[in-house]
């Protein structure tokens, strides 16, 4: 990225702000970035637990498969999944709160005895599923923010900083040339002056 700038002391100015701001982000943007390295792995660590938790129940619901072709559908429905927000490291992450379900009322005189624990192990299945869902998300949403926020990074200390450094460097080399040329200038004028003065009384 080519730094706009101009051969005078106002954009040499406004070029020295732009450094400072962004030496003064760096640290901060490198913080958040290895803050939300930290949480995509949490993140991860939590999603992974949740899908080993939803392989336990999974066999134990594959143990009785036959048996679940009785059960009727309609008896375990979601009604309501719960989630707030957290913020980390500035981003919105949803979060599971709570997840309620609507119970058709059972009559063991009709079905079997097995039905209350398979309404037991659906529930727990939903819910693992509806935490291990969040938690993937919350996964997907950090690991944006922090490719983002490394993108950021490395525009800084890769190329902007280093940019503003040389135009900065390119703009004070080239005040210094002129102010030397107008002293040449200047003296040169005035020996041509005295020169002339000498010539003049003579």
């Amino acid at each position: 990225m080519a730094i706009k700038f101009q051969y005078n002391k106002i954009s040499l100015q406004n070029l020295n702000k732009q450094l400072k701001v962004r030496i003064q982000a760096l640290p901060i943007l490198k913080n958040k970035e290895s803050a939300l390295r930290l949480e995509v792995k949490k993140a991860k660590e939590l999603a992974d637990a949740f899908e080993k938790d939803f392989g336990v129940i999974n066999d134990r619901f594959k143990e009785g498969v036959r048996l679940w072709s009785e059960f009727d559908k309609e008896i375990v429905q979601v009604r309501d999944i719960d989630t707030g927000f957290i913020k980390i490291a500035g981003i919105k992450i949803p979060e599971f709160k709570n997840i309620s379900f609507n119970i058709k009322p059972l009559n063991l005189y009709d079905n079997p005895g097995w039905f209350p624990e398979g309404v037991r192990i659906l529930k727990e299945m939903v819910t693992i599923i509806t935490k291990r869902d969040l938690a993937l998300r919350k996964m997907e949403l950090l690991n944006h923010a922090r490719k983002k926020t490394t993108q950021k990074v490395n525009l800084y200390e890769k190329v902007q900083i280093p940019g503003y450094e040389d135009a900065i460097r390119r703009i004070k080399r080239f005040l210094e040339d002129e102010e030397n040329l107008s002293k040449s200038a200047q003296k040169i004028i005035k020996a041509h002056q005295e020169e002339l003065n000498i010539s003049e009384v003579a």
